[in-house]
């Protein structure tokens, strides 16, 4: 089964056990990964005394509950090294004026030939254009 490359958002919906019908299609057909940044920001979400953004509603017990998934991230989440990603994030930040984060995103779904997968609240039109531009299938799910 190939991989799915999953937005921070996404991959909090699938470690928390809130799978909608769009993203579990996906993961019918692919294996769940993600990348370094996006775990990174999940993480400080959680960690945040006030939750950050991705987990701002959520009451403190729901947050350590996810933390401690997050420290021990089930062996079914891949996350591509950055060192295998390194040049390819500097090349694609170039060319395409992306964050190192959407560099990171759009490599780690070329390196895996797998689709990148993102919260269609965080659709963002330069890792969009990145991903056509490099040929990388891009897509937007819904919650």
């Amino acid at each position: 089964m190939t991989q799915a490359i999953l937005d921070d958002h996404l991959l909090r919906d699938l470690l928390a056990d809130q799978v909608g019908e769009e993203l579990g299609e996906i993961l019918s057909e692919h294996e769940p990964a993600t990348t370094n940044l996006y775990y990174v920001r999940l993480c400080r979400s959680v960690a945040a005394a006030r939750g950050g953004r991705l987990t701002d509603s959520w009451p403190m017990e729901r947050r350590r509950s996810l933390g401690r998934v997050l420290v021990e991230l089930p062996q079914m989440v891949e996350i591509v090294p950055l060192r295998s990603l390194g040049y390819s994030m500097a090349e694609l930040a170039d060319r395409y004026g992306v964050s190192t984060l959407g560099a990171e995103a759009v490599a780690s779904a070329q390196h895996l030939a797998a689709p990148l997968c993102v919260w269609g609240g965080d659709d963002g039109p330069r890792i969009r254009a990145a991903a056509g531009g490099t040929g990388t299938d891009y897509r937007t799910v819904a919650r």
